[in-house]
């Protein structure tokens, strides 16, 4: 069994009598560069609405009129007549508004703790600040990355769930991951884990037997 940490006590309870393979603490709930695309995309865009609403509401804030054009027909706004401008302030507003959650969320996500991980026969059990998520090995894949050494190393688990994300070049499928963030005997949990998936798999095994 891969454990060197005290588990609290709710995490124990849900563990039951269920043996326990493995228990680690993930130092993060995702990897550091996933959270740094996050925060450098959210600042972007919210330095980028910043930008217009500067530019486009500055004047006013200064009591100077704006010159701009509404389905080709030229329009002036000022402090004396604002009604030109307030559909335009509004959703400049919003986009503002949604770089600050963007900037928010990435913050958080980057300081996020990924809790406590433990491996039984059957499932996974995942347990921060109180909430309990119990995996049956069978939702995963099999499809696992590991980055790191003897020491200590990042587990990615990729799931059977996931969403589909539009983009340019149409609807793609994007898994859902678990992520055992510099996790010590990363090597040793990986080959817990990919033994209990393969045990647990539930794809047929005629579909993989060639002649049936």
């Amino acid at each position: 069994m891969v454990e060197n940490i005290t588990l609290p006590d709710g995490l124990m309870n849900a563990i039951g009598s269920e043996s326990r393979e493995f228990a680690v603490i993930s130092k993060r709930a995702k990897p550091v560069g996933k959270s740094l695309v996050l925060l450098f995309f959210s600042v972007f865009w919210l330095a980028f609405s910043s930008f217009f609403v500067i530019v486009f509401l500055g004047p006013i804030f200064k009591g100077e009129e704006v010159h701009f054009s509404s389905n080709n027909v030229p329009v002036v706004a000022g402090p004396g007549n604002l009604k030109e401008i307030v559909v335009p302030g509004i959703i400049l507003g919003l986009f503002v508004l949604i770089g600050i959650g963007l900037v928010i969320s990435a913050v958080y996500q980057l300081f996020k703790k990924g809790g406590y991980f433990v491996g039984t026969p059957v499932r996974l059990i995942h347990f921060r600040n109180g909430n309990i998520r119990s995996i049956d090995w069978e939702q995963f894949t099999g499809d696992i990355e590991v980055r790191g050494n003897d020491r200590k190393g990042t587990l990615t688990l990729e799931m059977r769930t996931g969403t589909m994300v539009s983009g340019k070049g149409g609807s793609r499928y994007v898994p859902d991951i678990i992520y055992l963030y510099n996790i010590p005997d990363v090597f040793a949990v990986e080959q817990i884990c990919r033994r209990r998936i393969k045990e647990n798999d539930p794809t047929p095994t005629h579909l993989n037997t060639p002649g049936t």
